[in-house]
């Protein structure tokens, strides 16, 4: 669910999405070895995902690619996800004593629940659950020293929709050792929340007339590749991103706070600026030892909303007996806040034109450690890879932006993460 998904940053979010896709599309090259005259190849995978307390993913997904004698390739995939669990609603700690009636609200589902209020020591949550639907497809030509790729994708959710497309071609330049690729990409997405659009910062959170709330997305990217010699090859590559339209998250809210003590005294719906440009710069280098494979990134992030971002990833490939291989994984991720996060407002100072209490988009990081094993069973056809991982958020957890009580509650807890992904592929 694009908008109700726990206390997972977009970065980590999105990689967790595509983690069933990413895991096809790379396959295991250390051990594929598609039969003379194939045309055809099978993926599937399921990814399973969960947060401690919040949100659990399913996501079983397929992928089918023809293959043609001259080089070409069409491919499809399916995924279906299955999203259930509970997400902070941005509210803080409300600091007393739950002794008022039990709360009663619409969630994100679209379901009307009555729940008791929350110690008064805890974030509060907001139970949602949700199945998204994504297709998309792609055909990639090759051309001499030109290759084409055209791909176009569709998603559906019970609150959101995006349908888009995208072009990349790429050209290998001085012997193929260098390789210069352009790409770009459109999204046009809608977003129609359960029960209408809130008014931005207002109390009542009163909905809007219109039925839907339009989003595009427009990208662009450039890219280069070199080998450097017979075992060492690096890249960089730069991508530009402009989001324009409802980029509001409809169901965060912001706790107003008592000046002097700082309890909840109520609370707005968020508001967030229609316009968003982000870019990104990304170096990699993969190294062939004797056997094994050593892959390096560092990817930066910034973005007008003043995001800043850091992530080194780390993954080394070790061969094992029998066409099988062994891959740690390390991954460090750190993000400042955007520059109108607000942990809460206090009552009686004047209301900023935006603010967010979502902590996706405040300062977190994340450190990753896991693994992946590809392997072949004996005297059966295709292969097998198994990825497992465990993820841990960590964000400020004393911000110094709340008043009275506040301080001294952990407001952004440590967020045990893990993931498990297993994958098949097979060739005929």
């Amino acid at each position: 669910m694009q908008l109700a998904t726990g206390g997972l940053s977009p970065s980590v979010l999105g990689r967790l999405r595509a983690a069933a896709c990413v895991l096809l599309a790379s396959g295991a090259p250390a051990i594929a070895h598609a039969d003379a005259g194939a045309t055809t190849k099978v993926d599937a995978s399921l990814l399973v995902y969960g947060e401690q307390n919040r949100a659990k993913v399913t996501e079983p997904t397929a992928r089918l690619t023809r293959l043609f004698p001259d080089g070409q390739t069409l491919s499809a995939q399916l995924g279906i996800d299955v999203i259930t669990g509970a997400s902070p609603t941005g509210a803080l700690p409300s600091g007393v004593d739950s002794v008022g009636p039990p709360q009663t609200y619409t969630t994100p589902s679209g379901n009307v629940v009555t729940v008791p209020p929350p110690p008064p020591d805890r974030i509060p949550l907001s139970p949602f659950k949700d199945t998204r639907v994504a297709l998309d497809g792609s055909w990639f030509r090759p051309l001499g020293l030109l290759t084409s790729t055209i791909g176009g994708n569709f998603s559906r959710e019970k609150d959101y929709q995006s349908l888009g497309g995208n072009a990349k071609v790429s050209l290998d330049l001085m012997h193929r050792l260098t390789t210069l690729t352009l790409g770009a990409g459109l999204n046009h997405d809608s977003v129609f929340p359960v029960g209408g659009t809130p008014v931005g910062l207002s109390a009542g959170g009163l909905p809007l007339s219109r039925a839907h709330d339009p989003k595009q997305v427009v990208s662009g990217m450039a890219g280069l590749s070199r080998i450097l010699t017979r075992r060492w090859m690096m890249a960089v590559s730069g991508t530009r991103m402009r989001e324009q339209g409802y980029l509001t998250e409809p169901y965060k809210v912001l706790s107003i706070l008592d000046p002097a003590t700082g309890h909840s005294v109520g609370q707005l719906t968020e508001k967030r600026p229609s316009t968003r440009n982000r870019t990104d710069v990304l170096g990699s280098s993969v190294y062939h030892l004797t056997r094994d494979l050593v892959y390096v990134s560092y990817r930066y992030y910034w973005d007008d909303w003043s995001v800043r971002s850091h992530t080194l990833d780390l993954k080394y490939r070790h061969a094992l007996p029998g066409e099988a291989y062994l891959e740690p994984h390390v991954r460090f991720y750190s993000q400042t806040a955007a520059s109108f996060f607000r942990s809460g407002l206090v009552q009686g100072d004047p209301i900023p034109e935006y603010a967010t209490s979502d902590d996706r988009l405040g300062s977190l990081r994340t450190g990753t450690i896991g693994a992946t094993v590809g392997f072949r069973v004996p005297e059966y056809p295709g292969e097998w890879t198994v990825r497992a991982e465990y993820i841990g958020q960590f964000g400020n957890r004393h911000p110094g932006d709340v008043v009275g009580v506040q301080r001294q509650y952990d407001l952004f807890p440590t967020l045990n993460i893990g993931t498990l992904v297993v994958g098949y592929s097979i060739t005929f």
